[in-house]
């Protein structure tokens, strides 16, 4: 089960995450999402865990807790949609002079 975390401390690591979520499985990974410009974390992570009954039981267990001094959320990752502009097809137009 993939799970979002949001209102992370900009110092949480994926490391801090990942011992936080293993005390309700097993932790598949954690990942910080960082900002690729500026290298700095974006606040928010995805933490997948091996079965659907410990992401329940982690989601449950910390969401709206507090964790490195910020109360985080915990929900069930939404699959990313499809982006509506095809941006995944895109082909510039030949120019005409």
């Amino acid at each position: 089960m993939n799970i979002f975390v949001a209102k992370l401390n900009y110092r949480t690591s994926s490391e801090a995450l990942e011992n936080l979520f293993s005390q309700y499985g097993e932790v598949t990974s954690a990942k910080v999402i960082m900002d690729k410009d500026t290298g700095r974390s974006k606040g928010f992570a995805f933490v997948e865990m091996a079965t659907e009954d410990a992401g329940i039981a982690a989601i449950a267990g910390l969401n709206e807790t507090s964790f490195d001094g910020q109360t985080i959320v915990c929900k069930k990752a939404e699959p990313r949609p499809q982006s509506s502009r095809g941006d995944n097809n895109f082909r510039p137009r030949e120019r005409r002079y």
